[in-house]
């Protein structure tokens, strides 16, 4: 069984991570936040979430706070513990097998925290602020919704080969297959055509 605490600390390579551009794909911010380990299935991944300042910048990319907060190395550990624990229930979900024990834990764990404070500004804006801690409580609370929803039959894993996103398919007919049609989905059908004309 996955140890979320040691999962935490990433010895993947991160070197790249400042320069790269997060991905949201999923159509929900707790789905998004397994894509911050890039090419999970390869032999090498790379962690997108190297030092405490890219947290700050994803929790801003992803619109859970408004300003970047100050991140330290503590949150940066709660938010890589918070990403596997996602991940490991999104796909007993998606497989239909029991969640997994030490995902809940670190799930609820974390989604009891204290929740970053959203308030509406005169022009009708929301403005969210909190520590990053907070604002990975508010996650992991949307997390908490979506396992416990209907919709949790709805989480899918992108079928491009080596592909390890996460998504929410709200597609009418429920069968959508890739993190996006102009990646994986566009890869897909160059495959299929190559395979055809040979």
């Amino acid at each position: 069984m996955l140890d979320f605490a040691m999962a935490a600390t990433s010895n993947f390579p991160s070197d790249a991570a400042p320069r790269e551009a997060f991905t949201f794909f999923a159509g929900h911010a707790a789905l998004d936040l397994p894509a911050t380990l890039k090419a999970r299935l390869k032999l090498v991944p790379r962690d997108l979430l190297a030092r405490p300042e890219d947290l700050a910048r994803w929790l801003v990319a992803v619109g859970q706070g408004s300003a970047a907060p100050a991140a330290s190395p503590s949150d940066l550990q709660t938010a890589r513990a918070l990403r596997e624990a996602i991940y490991m229930l999104s796909i007993a979900a998606i497989e239909h097998k029991r969640l997994p024990a030490a995902a809940l834990r670190t799930l609820n764990r974390i989604a009891a925290g204290n929740c970053a404070v959203p308030q509406l500004t005169a022009s009708g804006a929301v403005h969210i602020s909190g520590t990053a801690r907070a604002l990975l409580t508010g996650i992991a609370r949307d997390a908490v919704r979506l396992f416990g929803s209907d919709a949790a039959g709805r989480i899918r894993q992108c079928e491009g080969e080596g592909c390890a996103r996460l998504f929410l398919d709200t597609s009418r007919s429920g069968e959508r297959r890739w993190c996006s049609m102009a990646s994986c989905g566009n890869k897909a059908k160059v495959a299929q055509f190559r395979s055809r004309q040979r």
